[in-house]
């Protein structure tokens, strides 16, 4: 029997039964859809790699873009990402509120590099629900919560659009508080010192509303290049991927030996002729859990890549469920680059 998500029958902002359930399933790995003035999100524990992990899962994305992380305020925000002056204004006006802010990343940001997409930077935004804001503030760490719906379908704005779309399998709990108020999502903006203002994604928070902080002519829109390696990078948008610095190189058993020069990242234990002298050889999940392998990937090309070797040689899984994202990853990686 399908469950009933809590809440249709008179769930109030701050709700104590609501928010435990919701606190509890989130800090076991669960899924839980939770209402914003936006759009209903679909989150997880944004510290837990394979939380975040089952998000990309449960709504069928094939590939790993960068999440939105949800703050209760710009105390925690702060911990996250590293806030120039104009962030900061952005921020002290706007939330809580319709604007996530990319902003860099802070040297001991504690949330799993599957939000980033293994990026540098991080989008951050304080939601307008007073449910969402006191659920995060309980647990005392950021939620990562893309729109609640299937990769491809309309955005819900109705906690039963979220029921609908997932079985209870996936997601145990859809917290509804009603219709969302704007049903639009947030405007995304880039804002890293040294560069231009640009919005990344239009939504509720437009360029004069922005440009009344931050002065005339002082935003851009950006012009997407799927080219332009160095192009800002967001939730929403179709961008260049992580990338080692050294050579990425996908094993099969035609490709060399590796040699001692090289790093290799396996999978579920499959061997790679001549790992044995190897600089330094990781497994992404020795027991093929897509997950798992999905929360290591970016953290383990990364260790990896630190040593410095000639060449990344990684042995890619199976290219079903989450492995057509993870493989989607590396074959960008392990593309040739613009010089």
């Amino acid at each position: 029997m399908s469950q009933k998500p809590l809440g249709s029958s008179g769930i109030r902002d701050g709700d104590k039964e609501a928010q435990k359930r919701a606190q509890d399933l989130l800090r076991k790995g669960s899924l839980v859809g939770i209402p914003t003035e936006t759009v209903y999100g679909l989150a997880a524990d944004a510290c837990n790699g394979q939380a975040v992990a089952r998000i990309f899962e449960v709504k069928g994305r094939p590939q790993f873009n960068p999440l939105i992380c949800h703050v209760d305020g710009l105390e925690l925000a702060q911990k996250l990402g590293v806030f120039d002056e104009r962030a900061m204004a952005l921020a002290k006006k706007f939330w809580p509120g319709s604007l996530s802010i990319v902003v860099p990343k802070t040297a001991d940001c504690p949330v799993s590099d599957l939000v980033s997409a293994g990026l540098d930077t991080i989008a951050i935004r304080c939601p307008n629900s007073a449910f969402t804001r006191d659920l995060i503030a309980s647990m005392g760490m950021p939620l990562a919560a893309p729109s609640a719906n299937p990769s491809g379908k309309l955005s819900p704005t109705v906690a039963s659009a979220v029921r609908d779309a997932f079985s209870t399998d996936q997601v145990p709990l859809v917290v509804d508080m009603g219709p969302c108020k704007m049903g639009l999502e947030s405007t995304i903006v880039y804002c890293v010192e040294g560069q231009p203002v640009t919005i990344l994604r239009h939504g509720a928070v437009l360029m004069e509303d922005l440009e009344a902080v931050l002065g005339e002519n002082t935003v851009r829109k950006h012009q997407p290049d799927i080219n332009d390696e160095n192009a800002p990078r967001a939730p929403g948008m179709l961008a260049s991927h992580y990338a080692p610095d050294s050579k990425l190189v996908l094993w099969d058993e035609d490709q060399p030996q590796a040699q001692e020069t090289d790093t290799v990242l396996t999978f579920a234990a499959q061997p790679v002729t001549g790992m044995e002298r190897a600089l330094n050889t990781l497994d992404l999940s020795l027991t093929g859990d897509m997950a798992e392998a999905a929360a290591n990937l970016f953290s383990m090309l990364r260790q990896l890549d630190e040593l410095q070797p000639k060449r990344i040689i990684v042995v890619p899984p199976p290219a079903h469920g989450l492995g057509v994202a993870i493989v989607d990853r590396l074959r960008r990686a392990a593309a040739p680059r613009n010089t």
